[in-house]
């Protein structure tokens, strides 16, 4: 298939697990044919091939390949095993906003300053298959288990599973835009209490400074000064409604050389100085 496509979910919520098991599929059987699942089908190989398409894309899935399925398309097996095939299936859900792009387009999802979107490949081939085997067979032993412990624990291996998918996507450096700006918006978020020049930002990455501002750009639809400011000001916010600290001290604390200047950025922003924006909220 000549277009890679991508999952994204805006978390939280997080993504939960509801169910888990590992097949044998004979030589000669096949996936079954259903539609509207209602949930999302993560399959994952083992050993052999699992034929599978959704709607009018197929794949055909070897050792080590994850497919990710729609809980609202119609899935079918194109053909039937041609070895005995090992495959481990989750079923999952989530009650938050989700969407399906092509893997080169950024879509309407996007993590932000307190928000982060879960980016998971439709299709890949993991790069450590013995350990996903692992996550697998402990998650399959909790969702047998009915105690209240296991409830947790399967939770937490399933996000681990997510975790894994979302870091190997993200690893690849053909996803350019979203890798680019999102490592570029942690690495301001991190030092944003001292000066960031687009400078200091592209040897950080190792990448030219007009190439970070039209990745952050088509991400979080603004440059990365901007999006500087933007988390700068509202830190300023929340110490403006946590602390009882002076207005200097707050644009200190928030990488603002100069309390005049914070404060015009301030009222130019929220639409009042820090001064009224603190009044609102204490007594």
């Amino acid at each position: 298939m000549s277009e890679e496509l991508l999952l994204t979910f805006r978390s939280p919520p997080l993504p939960f697990f509801i169910e888990s098991n590992r097949l044998t599929y004979r030589a000669g059987e096949e996936h079954p044919n259903r539609t509207n699942l209602g949930v999302f089908d993560l399959l994952f190989v083992n050993e052999g091939s699992l034929h599978v398409a959704e709607d009018n894309r197929r794949w055909t899935l070897g050792p080590g390949d994850v497919l990710i399925l729609r809980p609202d398309r119609w899935h079918y097996s194109t053909r039937p095993c041609e070895v005995d095939t090992v495959f481990d299936w989750i079923h999952f859900q989530t009650v938050g906003a989700w969407e399906e792009t092509v893997g080169n387009q950024s879509g309407s999802l996007r993590g932000d300053y307190y928000t982060y979107a879960i980016r998971l490949p439709k299709q890949m081939k993991l790069t450590y298959p013995d350990e996903a085997k692992l996550i697998f067979s402990q998650l399959h032993e909790a969702a047998k288990s009915s105690s209240h412990g296991a409830f947790w624990d399967r939770q937490q291996r399933f996000l681990h599973l997510l975790q894994m998918l979302d870091e190997g996507w993200r690893s690849d450096a053909a996803k350019a835009a979203v890798s680019v700006a999102e490592r570029a918006a942690a690495y301001l978020k991190l030092n944003y209490r001292s000066p960031i020049s687009n400078t200091m930002l592209s040897d950080v990455l190792q990448l030219h400074t007009n190439y970070i501002t039209r990745c952050m750009t088509e991400v979080f639809d603004c440059t990365p000064q901007q999006y500087l400011l933007y988390y700068r000001l509202d830190q300023a916010k929340l110490l403006l409604i946590k602390t009882d600290w002076t207005i200097a001290r707050v644009a200190e604390e928030t990488g603002f050389r100069q309390t005049p200047h914070f404060s015009r950025l301030f009222a130019s922003h929220t639409g009042m100085p820090p001064l009224k924006f603190r009044k609102r909220f204490t007594m």
